[in-house]
């Protein structure tokens, strides 16, 4: 269960350094952690299924 969250957590913060590098405004920062974040959610995700699935 926690990956995912850290999947999320972790996504957000390199979207947000990632946007701050670009230079980016509030609402730049706000989209790009978004998005990372979403991707390291699903990233999390399935390392959750697969580490379940693998220890079944």
């Amino acid at each position: 269960m926690i990956l995912p969250l850290a999947g999320l957590v972790l996504g957000a913060l390199i979207g947000a350094l990632r946007a701050r590098a670009r230079e980016g405004r509030t609402a730049d920062l706000l989209q790009w952690a978004a998005v990372h974040a979403l991707i390291g959610a699903l990233l999390g995700l399935f390392a959750l299924i697969f580490v379940s699935r693998a220890m079944a």
